[in-house]
């Protein structure tokens, strides 16, 4: 009886391919992001990872039950900054990423988590109906009491983001007008962003 290996049959059965094989190439590890303010547009965030994202996109993702709040003074930017806060019934639109574990460091300090600026924070966004739980985002840890304005540099970058990625159509137009009305707020009553720096 011939009990010699059969290499096509070895070569067929899952168990046996190796981690070197073309037909099973290495999983890098991996975790899900959802992006819902600057960090939307891949080529913004190609900035701070330091190579391409756009294959990393999974795609438009809703967060049930959160809404958006500028809750946070940019450090690098000098103006409002996105934030979520939970509320019933309402919901963020925004992009979902699949991002390998070795850039995990480098979003982190983008969100300014070192020096308390954001948290991580688990979450369960929705994507075509299918749920992805235990995906990481980030919230404002220091919430300012009052909304601040985005600058005209972070207006752009959202909107190319939320555009680039195909949020809905009515969601964009809501996040534009949302931004607009702030900005306006604030040129019509500077002095609001003068009690929020030493509040």
């Amino acid at each position: 009886m011939n009990h010699l290996p059969n290499p096509a049959a070895a070569r067929s059965h899952p168990a046996c391919l190796s981690p070197l094989s073309p037909l099973a190439p290495p999983v890098e590890p991996s975790f899900y992001y959802f992006a819902y303010g600057s960090c939307m547009c891949p080529v913004d965030l190609k900035r701070t990872l330091g190579e391409t994202t756009y294959p990393y996109v999974i795609g438009h993702a809703t967060l049930p039950d959160y809404r958006l709040r500028f809750s946070r003074r940019s450090l690098r930017r000098n103006c409002g900054a996105l934030d979520v806060v939970p509320e019933p019934g309402a919901q963020v639109e925004g992009v979902l990423y699949r991002l390998p574990f070795r850039v995990s460091d480098r979003l982190d300090e983008r969100e300014e988590v070192p020096r308390g600026g954001y948290r991580r924070e688990a979450i369960a966004v929705y994507v075509q109906g299918q749920r992805y739980p235990d995906v990481r985002t980030y919230v404002v840890v220091d919430k300012l009491p009052e909304e601040l304005a985005p600058n005209d540099w972070y207006f752009n970058v959202v909107m190319r983001g939320a555009v680039t990625c195909g949020l809905p159509e009515q969601y964009c137009w809501q996040l534009f007008n949302y931004m607009h009305q702030l900005q306006q707020r604030q040129r019509v009553n500077p002095n609001l962003d003068l009690l929020r720096q030493v509040s």
